[in-house]
């Protein structure tokens, strides 16, 4: 029988790199995939990772129906055994249960790859829906490492490099490059005492140039 299988992780934590590498896995044994992502990095209808890799895929908006576009498909004769879902995340939850019925109904696996929590730690609408209907819910191996060496587990976001708790839940940026300039929009991978503390790596660097002690504990 298919399934609805959702792999999650924090931002660079590999997850377009893993739906790139089993969209690779299954077309090589001989299966027909359709590729979907919403506000890639790269741009739209673009399944692009970290690594450099990149594929054409469609774009997921507030309007596209699954069920209508998967359906409308094999009425045409297309042929469809499997769903990559990367940034599942930005998904409504009509489109999750869409996905749902479509690994039921027509029996074609779903493979979704999303982020769980947003930059303010709460669950995204997509998110939340996969974890409450998802046959599998996967943490992704590769563990991204907070600035201190924890393992990261909250996604920060940071204007003009200071990190903000308010704003709209979906704005395009990229993890920040310590080496280079911060970005006016930027995303920062943190454990959670250092979420809760807004300590990014700019800001723990600030303190040790001070010759402050860092908050570590408390």
């Amino acid at each position: 029988m298919a399934s609805l299988l959702f792999f999650t992780g924090t931002m660079d934590s590999g997850k377009s790199t893993l739906a790139l590498q089993t969209n690779h896995n299954h077309a090589a044994r001989g299966r027909v995939g359709r590729i979907f992502t919403s506000h890639d990095r790269a741009g739209g209808g673009r399944l692009s990772s970290r690594l450099g890799l990149w594929t054409e895929a469609y774009e997921v908006d507030a309007d596209f129906d699954f069920w209508e576009h998967i359906v409308g498909s094999l009425t045409r004769g297309g042929r469809i055994d499997y769903l990559i879902c990367d940034e599942a995340q930005f998904y409504t939850a009509a489109q999750v249960e869409a996905l749902a019925r479509i690994a039921d109904e027509l029996q074609i696996d779903v493979f979704a790859f999303g982020i769980l929590t947003d930059f303010r730690a709460r669950l995204f609408e997509g998110s939340s829906r996969l974890v409450e209907l998802a046959d599998r819910v996967q943490p992704l191996q590769v563990e991204a490492l907070c600035w201190c060496g924890k393992r990261a587990t909250h996604n920060a976001r940071t204007v003009n490099g200071v990190m903000v708790t308010e704003g709209d839940q979906i704005v395009v940026g990229d993890v920040e490059d310590p080496g280079l300039p911060a970005p006016e929009v930027g995303y920062e991978v943190l454990c959670r005492q250092h979420h809760r503390r807004r300590m990014t790596t700019a800001r723990a660097r600030a303190v040790t140039t001070l010759n402050d002690p860092l908050p570590f504990n408390g």
